[in-house]
């Protein structure tokens, strides 16, 4: 299967341009004549326009004398947007209040029947003509300013454009209809930052062109007929009242809700009030394409049986016809009236990092509790504003100058923060821990969006495990019948028997079913039904959801016997815990196993019943492989399951003396995809050199000598597109592979890593591993092997986030195939994998109050049900720069761009990453300070809520993904890029900025009490030596990583009642564990160590260090504040950023 033309969206993170998502198929979209996909109407931030050099300052980056990044930002701010009036006769932009069209019903297509299987690799057409290295600057032009990011912004045109077929005009209900004529969409982004309204230099003049997304911004409303505008100060402007909103007729439902009116009206406040955003009107907006059918995959031809593309579209009935399909989405936002529910509560303590990124997430089904006049649709905008921001400086808002206030970490975690919502709303809304917005008060306009500076995207958990999940069985699963949106809390009841969508603003009718509520078994009340009462729900699909019978749970192991294998030792660990977590393998009576070991040979087991032992099959044509025996080399779990055990107890000793040094990892990759085509399932695969006989063999890229090189650190892309191409072989038959890599010398994880990565498969990484030598690595390695075998699996699954119409997606981030334009492919789903997409504002969202986001999962879990989970986070709109800092999620934001780093390191370089990174920093914060901020202070100026930013920016720097100057083997720095790709955000922000605690002292004070158990609560300390004290014991957690540093002078007390030694000089070198010993210190310790590693999926290994210990520079590496040999302290970073934002 050629896969060039899949260069974005599964892995570098570019992507040609659509409305709903990201498109990777190089054939040509078809359009009909006067379809118009507004590619150019927003102005856009011009990061190639030369700037000032800088002068010389402190060292930043590693090479010689530190080179200051001259600031990325050439925007010229306007007057601050918080204090000037209108002049006398101008209209203001102001945001309408919620009313629009009578409602229409577009017309649907058939969903087309599924197709045969994939077709093999030489039926793909030839890719396209655009590069996968597209998203950044063009390496052969000179570049002439340090790159920046174009945050939320579709890909912009470079190079030759590749035609990609269009559906018709019409919405379609997501299914492919074959039109007429073509239509070039431009490939992906480049950077992802666009902020100003300097147009674009001309191509041959710039390393790379950006054309943004089209938002049409509506006109200006003429003079003398300006409606009050309700800002997030809350006030209202001054101006004739609206006319009522949506007024209902006299039997309208519910009858108990007041009649609808204007919004309140009264004096103005004596504070000035907000403009609005200005600029250029722009053009309308053309409706977008519909989606293209989720089961045909342009480029790929028709997939097999088993993809279920177009089933999570797939609805029982069809939708009556209606007007055109210009007339859809026009519809005003109108959230439901009917949210008054209980509080949610916390279900149980969390790791703090972790609880602090949480909200109380309530998953029970609410009582409903409406008050005659309670919020409905149309009282939304008032009581918004009554809840914005009220008081002139509210705390997100607070100056903070970062050079004066050293301690700005907080004692405690930090948590996110709450969009300024309805009380209602927010307390059904999707708990962070799922879904997270990088920015929770989402602009109006694209231009407000670039003038803040500031990425918009969401991160996702979406399979996260949960204690507390409502599921519902129904043979009808409601659902829009326009954009397919499931319903949620966030939709209008417009009466008793119509809804409308949150995303699309069709009315839908409530089916009859849909009457009864099965919580109260009660009938009337459709309101109050668990889908519309939680933001996270899973539904069991019904059969229109399936394309054939769920598929089995089938588990192969790919496993290296070779004599570098044996030598490590793993086998024995391995085989020992398979035996003892067989029987908590997820799965049913149809489960399936099967085992294939190779070194330069492949060899099958035949574990068919009725046979007195396991029979070896060895296949030495490693060229053109072969299945032997195909019918027994998968067998039934529950039938075969003693010659199972008995080939796990006897396999350490079949290779304990070989001495074949060589290994075929590609023909044992190939061998396993023809095992599992049939079925699909999870292949685990476990190597422990670098592959070199047969298909996808490689070679030792990585010179030692320059681990610790100032310069561009080389190959982090894959060598070969061997693996690459496999795993979408693998994606296509629902196979998912995931990869155990063992070993001490380099493997070339950038090319092995993408058999994992395009499959939606985990990596599992342990440098040095050995049984005898690496203790602590042989422990993780065991913990993870349990959770592995034992975790909640999803096969045959698909994901797909929709929006409110006007925002667009246009990049992903993490393991996945993307099969359709927003459609990710996930052949197996589990409940430790995170995503991340990137956003952009194609329309103004001036007439809606909030938007909504829904994730949908479709998949079949082990024990053979077809689910469907979905995940709903509404946010609110606002129109001022002011709100939309107020309502930056910083860790977030860290974590999105830290992704996009890792694109650009791959497909760039990392001084681009790095430059993008610093550039990122400066540009926000100069934004806060040149549009927000009215009067001029000196320092640097942060708001409270981004005061971490600069942070948590140094902190990346100096991560191990991206630092320079600093010793760091090739395959640790990518297994971390992989980690901040895919982990989700609690987990990945650990390793991006650890905490660390003092815990010689630790007491039962604030202390936490779980299942009988004290857990004591120490505060967060900085990342700095002059935290540490050489009469304590410190604590480091840094994700994957513990460390527990003893002073030299540290209280012989902890050391005696904890560790069982009497002084520092006595505690061993290699001790990475605690002795359990039965004094409170000692149980103290242990518990709140324990406590934060029940916390995450995987295990941190401890390593317990002394003040002379040679482990103790990876301790002080994580020392973020401090300066070092190749990187600025935090003070000195600051004075950087200083430097660039007061040029």
């Amino acid at each position: 299967m050629s896969t060039a033309g899949f260069n974005s969206q599964n892995g570098t993170g570019t992507g040609q341009t659509y409305v709903n998502g990201p498109s990777q198929n190089p054939i040509g979209l078809q359009q009909l004549p006067g379809v118009s996909y507004g590619i150019t109407h927003q102005p856009i931030y011009n990061p190639m326009q030369s700037k000032a050099p800088a002068p010389p300052g402190p060292g930043l980056y590693p090479s010689g004398p530190y080179q200051p990044i001259p600031p990325t930002s050439s925007y010229q701010p306007g007057p601050p947007l918080t204090s000037y009036p209108v002049p006398s006769g101008q209209a203001l932009l102001t945001r309408p209040p919620m009313g629009g069209p009578p409602p229409h019903t577009p017309p649907q297509s058939a969903s087309p029947s599924p197709g045969p299987r994939m077709p093999p690799a030489q039926a793909t057409p030839p890719p396209p003509i655009v590069s996968s290295s597209s998203y950044y600057p063009n390496p052969q032009q000179p570049q002439t300013v340090a790159p920046t990011w174009m945050y939320n912004t579709a890909p912009p045109l470079i190079g030759p454009s590749t035609s990609l077929t269009t559906p018709s005009n019409c919405p379609k209900g997501n299914h492919v209809t074959p039109a007429a004529s073509t239509a070039t969409l431009p490939p992906p982004p480049l950077s992802s930052a666009v902020y100003s309204s300097v147009p674009p230099p001309p191509p041959s003049s710039a390393l790379y062109s950006s054309v943004p997304p089209p938002p049409p911004q509506c006109a200006t409303q003429p003079a003398g007929t300006s409606m009050p505008t309700i800002s997030n100060q809350g006030f209202t402007q001054k101006g004739p009242a609206p006319p009522p909103m949506n007024p209902i007729a006299p039997h309208a439902y519910p009858p108990n809700r007041a009649p609808y009116g204007p919004p309140p009206t009264g004096p103005q406040p004596t504070m000035k009030p907000t403009l609005p955003p200005t600029g250029p009107p722009m053009a309308s907006a053309t409706p977008p394409p519909p989606k293209a059918d989720a089961g045909t995959v342009a480029g790929n031809g028709p997939q097999a049986p088993n993809n279920y593309n177009h089933v999570e579209n797939k609805m029982a009935g069809m939708s009556p016809p209606g007007p055109p399909g210009q007339h859809f989405g026009h519809y005003p936002s109108l959230p439901p009236g009917y949210h008054n529910t209980a509080a949610p509560h916390n279900s149980s303590p969390m790791h703090p990092a972790m609880q602090a990124t949480t909200q109380p997430y309530s998953h029970a089904p609410q009582p409903y509790q409406q008050s005659p006049g309670g919020p409905g649709p149309a009282q939304l905008s008032p009581s918004m504003a009554a809840m914005s921001l009220q008081s002139s400086t509210p705390e997100a808002l607070r100056v903070v100058n970062l050079l004066q206030e050293r301690n700005l970490l907080p004692p405690t975690p930090v948590s996110a923060p709450t969009p300024c919502l309805p009380q209602d709303l927010q307390k059904i809304n999707c708990s962070p821990e799922v879904f997270r917005c990088t920015l929770t008060s989402i602009p109006q306009t694209q231009s407000l969006l670039n003038k803040a500076k500031l990425p918009l995207g969401l991160l996702l958990h979406p399979f996260k495990d949960l204690s507390q999940l409502p599921v519902v069985t129904s043979s009808t699963i409601v659902r829009c019948r326009s954009c397919r949106t499931y319903i949620n809390p966030f939709v209008s009841f417009l009466d008793q028997r119509r809804w409308k969508c949150n995303l699309c603003y069709r009315v839908n009718d409530v089916p009859e079913e849909f009457m009864y509520n099965p919580v109260s078994r009660s009938y009337g009340e459709p309101h109050k039904r668990p889908e519309v009462q939680n933001a996270t729900m899973e539904f069991i699909a019904p059969s229109e959801y399936m394309l054939r019978p769920p598929q089995p749970a089938v588990y192969l192991f790919v496993i290296d016997v070779s004599h570098n294998a044996v030598e490590t030792g793993y086998l024995d660990v391995f085989c020992q815990s398979l035996l003892d977590n067989i029987n908590s393998l997820p799965g049913d009576s149809r489960t399936k196993i099967g085992f294939i070991t190779f070194d330069s040979t492949i060899h099958f087991y035949n574990l068919q019943e009725g046979l007195s032992q396991p029979q070896m099959l060895i296949v030495s044509d490693i060229e053109d492989i072969f299945l032997p025996t195909p019918d027994s080399l998968l067998v039934n779990l529950n039938e075969c399951k003693e010659l199972v055990q008995d080939l796990l107890r006897s396999l350490p000793g079949l290779f304990q003396k070989t001495m074949e040094t060589q290994s075929a990892l590609g023909s044992a990759l190939q061998a396993a995809f023809k095992l599992l085509s049939p079925t699909g399932g999870r292949m685990s695969v476990f190597q422990t050199q670098l592959p070199n006989l047969g298909a996808g063999a490689l070679q030792s890229r990585e010179d030692p000598n320059q681990r610790a090189s100032a310069k561009d650190i080389q190959h982090l892309a894959p060598a070969t597109d061997f693996y690459k191409k496999l795993a979408l072989d693998c994606s296509g038959q629902q196979v998912a592979v995931d990869l155990f890599l063992l070993s001490s010398q380099y493997c070339d994880l950038a090319s092995l890593g993408c058999i994992s990565r395009y499959s939606s498969g985990s990596i599992y990484y342990y440098p040095s591993y050995h049984h005898q030598h690496n203790p602590a690595q042989v422990e993780c390695f065991q913990k993870d092997l349990k959770r592995y075998f034992t975790r909640k699996i999803g096969f045959e699954a698909v994901m797909r986030i929709r929006c409110t119409k006007g925002l667009s997606i246009y990049t992903f981030h993490g393991n996945f195939f993307v099969r359709s334009t927003d459609l990710l492919s996930l052949p197996n789903v589990n409940p430790d994998a995170g995503f991340a997409v990137q956003m952009a504002i194609d329309e103004n969202l001036d007439n809606m109050q909030v938007v909504s986001f829904q994730a949908a999962l479709l998949y079949t879990s082990s024990k053979g049900e077809r689910r469907i989970r979905v995940h709903t986070l509404c946010l609110p709109v606002v129109s001022s720069l002011a709100d939309i800092f107020a309502g930056a999620d910083v860790q977030a934001i860290t974590g999105l761009l830290a992704c996009m780093a890792v694109d650009r390191s791959v497909t760039a370089s990392l001084s681009d990453a790095r430059d993008a990174l610093t550039n990122a920093a400066i540009d926000s914060l100069s934004s806060y300070r040149q549009s927000v901020l009215t009067i001029q202070q000196p320092g640097l100026l942060s708001p409270a809520c981004l005061r971490l930013f600069p942070l948590y920016i140094l902190a990346l720097l100096k991560q191990k993904s991206f630092r320079t100057g600093t010793s760091t083997r090739l395959d640790d720095r990518v297994f971390t890029m992989c980690q901040l790709k895919y982990q989700p955000l609690a987990y990945a922000m650990l390793m991006i900025h650890p905490s660390l605690y003092r815990v010689d002292d630790l007491t039962d004070e604030g202390a936490l009490n779980i299942n009988e158990r004290t857990i004591p609560q120490p505060r967060l300390l900085q990342l700095s030596v002059e935290k540490l004290s050489r009469e304590g014991a410190f604590l480091m957690d840094a994700g994957t990583e513990m460390y527990l540093w003893i002073g030299r002078n540290c209280n012989p007390n902890f050391l005696n009642q904890v560790l069982g030694v009497p002084n520092s000089s006595a505690v061993p070198d290699n001790l990475f564990s605690l002795p359990e010993l039965d004094t409170a210190e000692s149980q103290r310790t242990r518990a709140f160590i324990g406590w934060l590693r029940d916390q995450r999926p995987f295990f941190p290994s401890l390593h317990v260090i002394r003040d002379d210990s040679q482990r103790k520079v990876c301790f002080m590496q994580n020392m973020i504040e401090d300066r070092t040999e190749s990187a600025l302290s935090y003070y000195e970073f600051l004075l950087h950023l200083q430097q660039q934002i007061s040029k």
